[in-house]
């Protein structure tokens, strides 16, 4: 019996009253080492247990982890990485920095956790890089539509000891982040209830005309409007709402955000339309991991690659065997059981789209934002630097075997 099913044998009541005596972190970090059936009771010896580890001794640091809505039941469909992250840091520091993990929405939401990180009120954020644009716009560089061809090409990119000229080091200079690790989506389109009845989308023009939700990101919106899919501004949390009582066709996101955010339900088909990125990350404030001895700054990376590579294997799984996004799909997935259907376009339809809004074919609509993000970053043409990192490894590689790096070692 996996956690997920754990978790939702023990009510939001129950979690909140163990974690009421033992607070939320210990609980939560608790309830992420079960392998087997757990009851009110064994949590509560376990946060108990947890608890009186992690209060030993005085933390050195004690680091607030806004994690939008992310809670354990629902890192375990989108494998984010962010408790398993907290836990090692942790564990890795001797308890010297102790992590206390806010998700489920309460101190910062997709769009608000960036700002409030840039604020200082919290430490440590996970949202999407896409929501977090609008507080960081750097962040953009990694939305140049189809300029990873696979999740294979993120996380190779993510590794690459460029990624740090590239994206991290521009992201610290100008925004105060230090981006520690993701996890790897391409976004497509998830249609909703009015295309129940239809058969599975197989061609790019069936997609014209509609209208979708955009998250955050300006370079996302570029390639929407290129390809006739009528970018409408919603946020992550209205999403549902918008989709459920048909005010918009669909939503430009990610598979597994579909699943982990309850939406599966009002969403029929899943358009992999791979035509730009969807990474959840976890960053931490700049002047925060600044403060930090040289030890611990080296736990911190540690920690980061560590989730990296574990982000890296886990979501990978958690798409075919939890979300269902594969074909054929898996019996008692979440999609399948909501009859969400994968859309998976062949290699011509991808590539027509790919020539309809990308900057290799359509520069022209790239060119004030490339301009714009290459003079933030020093004057790498950030577009074609990323564009060529990413095809070092095969299209057809399985993400799973990429060979993870310490990025920062070079």
């Amino acid at each position: 019996m996996g956690l997920s099913e754990n978790l939702s044998r023990i009510s939001r009541r129950d979690l909140f009253r163990v974690a009421g005596t033992y607070g939320l972190s210990s609980t939560l970090l608790a309830a992420g080492t079960f392998g087997g059936a757990m009851s009110v009771g064994n949590l509560t010896r376990a946060a108990e247990s947890t608890y009186e580890k992690r209060f030993a001794k005085e933390a050195r640091h004690s680091l607030k982890f806004g994690a939008a809505g992310f809670n354990a039941r629902n890192l375990l469909i989108e494998r984010a990485g962010a408790l398993e992250f907290a836990r090692d840091l942790e564990a890795r520091t001797d308890g010297e920095i102790r992590i206390e993990f806010i998700g489920d929405n309460q101190i910062c939401g997709q769009l608000s956790c960036v700002e409030k990180t840039q604020q200082g009120i919290v430490d440590i954020y996970a949202a999407s890089t896409q929501n977090s644009a609008g507080g960081a716009p750097y962040l953009n560089v990694l939305d140049y539509a189809f300029v990873f061809p696979g999740r294979a090409a993120q996380y190779h990119f993510l590794y690459h000891p460029k990624s740090g000229e590239i994206l991290r080091e521009p992201l610290e200079k100008r925004h105060g982040l230090k981006f520690l690790f993701s996890h790897c989506e391409l976004r497509g389109i998830q249609l909703g209830l009015g295309w129940e009845d239809r058969p599975t989308v197989t061609r790019l023009e069936e997609l014209f005309g509609t209208k979708n939700r955009v998250t955050g990101t300006q370079l996302g919106r570029i390639a929407m409007q290129a390809l006739n899919l009528n970018p409408v501004p919603v946020a992550w949390e209205e999403t549902l709402d918008g989709l459920k009582q048909g005010l918009i066709d669909g939503a430009e996101t990610w598979a597994s955000a579909v699943a982990y955010a309850n939406m599966s339900p009002v969403v029929s088909q899943s358009v992999d339309l791979k035509f730009f990125c969807g990474t959840e990350h976890t960053s931490m404030s700049a002047s925060v991991f600044d403060s930090l001895s040289g030890d611990l700054q080296d736990a911190v990376m540690e920690s980061a690659y560590w989730a990296q590579a574990h982000v890296q294997a886990a979501n990978e799984a958690a798409l075919v065997k939890t979300v269902g996004f594969s074909d054929p799909q898996l019996p008692g997935t979440i999609f399948v059981e909501n009859n969400v259907r994968p859309a998976f376009l062949d290699a011509a339809e991808v590539r027509k789209a790919e020539e309809m809004c990308s900057p290799e074919f359509q520069p022209q609509l790239w060119e004030e934002w490339r301009e714009r993000l290459d003079g933030w970053a020093g004057g790498i043409d950030t577009y074609q630097a990323i564009y060529d990192i990413a095809r070092e490894v095969d299209k057809e590689m399985l993400p799973e075997n990429v060979e993870p790096r310490r990025w920062w070692k070079g």
